[in-house]
């Protein structure tokens, strides 16, 4: 008596699309074995693709046949079998043997003879054949997708694959949170584990919520899509997506990102406000800051923020006495008033910042003009390279490494005359903006915003404050990387 399995598989793949569904091909199966008089023992459902073999339950009943437990198969086409050589093989072989006698296909006819095992073995390899030429078609086409500079893949963080367009768009959301996470790590004082920590604290997690792994926010600040490209078989792409990363902040990551060690972190401000804005007139070391409680006999506390030397220079013996933070805000508002603008200098100037607007946009037209020019030789650079590498003139990573550098070359050019073309009096605002600030200076100096206070005094004097003997004084370190900025000194120099 001939017992049978009835097989029904249909994979997620693109060769499955237009074949029936699992519940179809067992209500069409069961009908067509009642119908014929088969003897079907159980029903075997596998959800997977048969490109490749290793199908767990299509290897479980191949075995229970090899073991006597049937001794038949019925499924809706010998595609659903097998689409490849070795599956298609074995059903093959198990016929050979006797252990298959009879193979039942609504949409195929077959009998156990030399003929039938030929349109059989015909049919698997037409599977193959379709198999592989599917794959051959799709990859051709990502590779046109990708020549076209549309991203071939699932959209990165910060972007979403929109259906209407078949591309990928901005999330106007994430991407904006993405810029924070940039310009964060920037400044080079954040861990890769600080940025898991900021993306986690705007609601970015993984999916059990869990923040993401350094292995992860690296690749994101590694990627060249959020400046314009993106990688496809290792090779660099120009991509019509929209960057949301400019190159200058991109290419700044990648330089902490390869040259960091480890974090320098900054003491933290609170309660000690002025922290970070000194420097011990005797060593040269930073002044820190400490929080003190004294407690009197009878009962009454009395709270204190000290400021001293951290003491950390083991060359020096530094016996820099310790100031209080009263102190140290009164001389420092006294000091940033000396800074201030005056009501009609500040008129005159903002005149003056009118009438010269116009004189920059022309100034920059040739240099606009001369930068062009070299995009189009690095464009012609381009093609030449393309052509020898096409001409096999030039091996495959010679080729990769150079277009890489002469696109990047590419995009920091095309920036520049953005930033050009968009800000060509850009130093417009920057200027109004310190006028403000200079004018507010004695609202900053008479009020009691300590971290006011240090922010103007580090635009101002740079890093060259010091403490010397419980004074604050005003002037270039021995060691110090950084001066006051000139307008600034200028107008100190214009109130005295």
């Amino acid at each position: 008596m001939q017992k049978f399995f009835l097989y029904a598989r249909k994979s997620t793949d693109v060769e499955d699309k237009q074949v029936l569904s699992i519940e179809a091909q067992i209500t069409e199966l069961r009908a067509y074995a009642r119908n014929e008089g088969l003897n079907i023992i159980e029903e075997l459902i596998e959800k997977q693709s048969a490109k490749i073999p290793g199908r767990p339950i299509f290897n479980a009943m191949i075995e229970r046949i090899e073991h006597g437990e049937a001794n038949g198969i019925i499924s809706w086409h010998p595609d659903r079998l097998a689409r490849n050589s070795v599956d298609g093989g074995k059903i093959i072989y198990l016929l050979d043997c006797g252990h298959i006698v009879a193979l039942k296909f609504p949409q195929f006819w077959f009998e156990s003879t030399p003929q039938g095992k030929f349109m059989l073995n015909i049919a698997f390899g037409q599977s193959k054949y379709y198999v592989d030429s599917l794959s051959e078609n799709v990859k051709r086409g990502m590779r046109q997708k990708v020549r076209r500079g549309e991203y071939p893949g699932l959209a990165p963080f910060g972007y979403f694959n929109d259906p209407c367009t078949k591309n990928v768009a901005v999330d106007k959301k994430k991407a904006e949170i993405l810029r924070k996470t940039f310009e964060l790590y920037a400044k080079g004082n954040s861990r890769l584990e600080d940025i898991s920590n900021f993306l986690a604290q705007q609601g970015i997690t993984s999916r059990n919520g869990k923040n993401w792994k350094r292995d992860r926010i690296s690749f994101i600040l590694s990627n060249p899509f959020y400046v314009g490209f993106f990688r496809y078989s290792k090779e660099l792409y120009e991509g019509k997506h929209q960057p949301v990363i400019s190159k200058k902040i991109f290419d700044q990551v990648q330089n902490i990102l390869k040259q960091k060690g480890r974090p320098h972190h900054k003491t933290k401000n609170e309660p000690q406000a002025f922290c970070g804005m000194l420097k011990c007139g005797t060593c040269g070391m930073g002044i820190t800051g400490e929080y003190r409680v004294k407690k009197q006999k009878n009962g009454n506390t009395h709270d204190y923020i000290y400021y001293h030397c951290t003491k950390k220079n083991k060359a020096i013996k530094c016996d820099e006495p310790c100031i209080r933070q009263e102190s140290l805000d009164e001389q420092t508002s006294l000091l940033l008033q000396k800074f201030s603008l005056s009501k009609d200098w500040a008129t005159q100037l903002t005149t003056m910042v009118e009438k010269d607007k116009n004189k920059d946009a022309q100034t920059s037209v040739a240099f606009v003009q001369n930068i062009r020019n070299t995009i189009e030789a690095l464009k012609t650079k381009l093609q030449r390279l393309l052509d020898s590498y096409l001409e096999q003139d030039i091996e495959r990573e010679t080729y990769l490494e150079k277009k890489a550098k002469f696109m990047s070359e590419k995009k920091s050019l095309e920036e520049k005359i953005i930033h050009l073309e968009q800000k060509q009096t850009g130093w417009i605002e920057p200027m109004k903006e310190w006028i403000k600030e200079a004018g507010n200076l004695p609202k900053i100096a008479r009020e009691y915003n300590l971290l006011d206070k240090k922010v103007m005094a580090k635009k101002n004097f740079g890093s060259n404050l010091r403490l010397t003997g419980g004074k604050v004084v005003w002037g270039k370190l021995k060691n110090s990387d950084t001066s006051p900025k000139k307008h600034w000194a200028a107008l100190h120099a214009a109130n005295q």
